[in-house]
């Protein structure tokens, strides 16, 4: 693996929901920048998986499975990551789930309970248990992986799009409280990606809806988890020093 540039020297990231699609990516690239990584995951397995194949690429990782969603969880993710590595720099709430594209009512209460326990309460928890570190040393980052669908939302996501709308607020203010101690926060947007959450997002996985979907995005392609760490470093790195409260679209102009 290796380091490109090393712009994460030194820094040690949790980057949740990282066994797979966006996480992962964002875990390998921060890795290759040099920076220790935590990877979370709800399947512990996929979790160790993506942590083995970077440490066996020359990276520093970790892995630890747990849900998001869960206060004890998170408190572990944290002091995971003080154990393994002696400290906490920077959070990705990447983490994420959605419903099936369909109308709005034919979505169940505890699926509607689900997404915003995942997308939205998340963010509480990871600041609970991260915040009062950052705060202690007056250094800190928190990323929230969003969508699009906060932003421009469309119908048959209504509850994804509103749990993303909020977490895109959320983390906005956020950073309007926590920049006295140093401590930024900014969004990515991204539009779907080639992940394991996509035909969730279409409702049904076949040319025809991907190439209707894909008609909408004027780059003319889905999102890769590469485009969406690119933006991840930078904001996690001294290069994003004085950017906070941001919502960056990476979306191949959907938003337009």
């Amino acid at each position: 693996m290796g380091v490109l540039a090393g712009r994460l020297v030194g820094r040690v990231a949790l980057v949740t929901g990282a066994g797979s699609g966006f996480g992962q990516g964002i875990a390998e690239r921060f890795a290759r920048e040099g920076a220790a990584v935590v990877v979370n995951d709800l399947d512990g397995a996929a979790a160790r998986r993506v942590a083995d194949a970077i440490a066996a690429a020359g990276g520093r990782a970790s892995a630890i499975g747990g849900d998001v969603s869960r206060d004890a969880d998170v408190a572990a993710m944290v002091k995971h990551a003080l154990d393994a590595f002696g400290d906490l720099h920077v959070v990705v709430n990447n983490a994420g789930t959605t419903h099936r594209n369909q109308p709005m009512l034919d979505v169940a209460e505890d699926e509607f309970d689900r997404i915003y326990a995942v997308n939205v309460k998340s963010l509480y928890l990871t600041a609970k248990h991260a915040a009062p570190h950052f705060r202690r040393k007056r250094d800190g980052v928190f990323i929230t992986i969003a969508s699009t669908a906060g932003v421009r939302p469309r119908p048959g996501l209504t509850w994804y799009n509103g749990s993303k709308g909020a977490a895109i607020v959320t983390s906005r203010s956020m950073a309007a409280e926590l920049a006295p101690d140093n401590i930024r926060v900014n969004v990515i947007n991204p539009v779907a990606g080639e992940t394991a959450m996509l035909a969730r997002f279409m409702g049904e996985d076949t040319p025809e809806r991907r190439a209707k979907f894909v008609s909408t995005i004027p780059l003319g392609r889905f999102s890769q988890p590469s485009d969406i760490a690119t933006a991840a470093v930078f904001f996690a790195s001294e290069e994003a020093a004085f950017v906070t409260g941001a919502c960056l679209e990476v979306d191949g102009g959907r938003c337009i």
